[in-house]
């Protein structure tokens, strides 16, 4: 009977798989970066003192030694999935704890996490009062190089800009377009808040838009921007005084493009600090 238990046993226990990531590899080239790329998954994002739920577009790396022929794939999902399962509010001290997670449950010195997502924000109009939502896009980027963590966050703003030449030369009207102004800082320490990020770009624009209006709000908006005109360069270096007051902002990229309204082209300009 203890023959033909022992037999049972081992027919029905799986034989081990081999694990050919762990091998060795004898090339002696590092790779510098290697994960996914692209991963939809669900996040909560901390919006000031409250937490949004959201759906990012993750990449996630880590650096592979020469010696180790391949990482283990599988393990970014199952990190993405942890952080799912504990409802984590992603914010600059959670995202730091996490990639140091990430890199351990990889067994990796060195690696990144990216995260982009939309965000909505709730605006009153001018005029009026009336409220909507109005959407931005979001972008968290973590790395760790050479034993040192390096914290970005970026906000993609919508605002409205007006050409200070087309009022000059214009008997009357001017003209004006929606422009995407990109604010990515750096966090070295105390973080900055998305709602903060949005108002760097919104505070030095033309205007600020608004998904819903009523005429009154109309009229508003179009005579504050006809008396507040920005060409791009304007614009981009209004947004990059307000940063460099703010003592919180490491280095930064700003960049401003205007959707022309009298043009096929965009006009672009960019401002970058270290």
């Amino acid at each position: 009977m203890n023959q033909l238990t022992d037999l049972n046993a081992a027919l029905l226990t799986p034989a081990p798989i081999a694990d050919t990531q762990s091998l060795r590899d004898e090339r002696r080239l590092p790779i510098q970066r290697v994960g996914v790329k692209g991963v939809r998954y669900p996040l909560q994002l901390r919006l000031g003192d409250g937490v949004a739920a959201t759906v990012a577009l993750w990449n996630l790396d880590v650096a592979l030694p020469a010696e180790q022929k391949g990482t283990h794939m599988s393990r970014f999902v199952a990190w993405l999935d942890a952080l799912n399962v504990q409802q984590t509010p992603l914010d600059a001290v959670a995202l730091r704890h996490g990639l140091a997670s990430l890199l351990q449950l990889l067994d990796a010195s060195e690696g990144r996490v990216e995260a982009c997502f939309p965000f909505f924000l709730r605006k009153q109009a001018p005029v009026s009062g009336v409220e909507s939502l109005l959407e931005y896009q979001g972008r968290w980027i973590a790395e760790t190089r050479a034993g040192a963590t390096t914290l970005w966050a970026e906000a993609v703003v919508p605002v409205k800009s007006l050409c200070p030449c087309s009022k000059e030369i214009s008997d009357y009207g001017a003209h004006n377009q929606r422009s995407h102004v990109t604010v990515r800082v750096e966090l070295p320490g105390e973080a900055v808040s998305w709602q903060e990020l949005v108002r760097f770009a919104e505070e030095s624009a033309s205007s600020e838009i608004w998904p819903l209006l009523k005429r009154a709000d109309e009229k508003w908006i179009t005579e504050h921007a006809y008396d507040n005109p920005k060409f791009v360069e304007d614009l981009v270096r209004d947004v990059a005084l307000r940063l460099n007051a703010d003592a919180r902002v490491g280095r930064y990229r700003i960049d401003v493009e205007n959707f022309e309204s009298i043009h096929a082209h965009s006009a672009f300009a960019r401002v970058e600090r270290g």
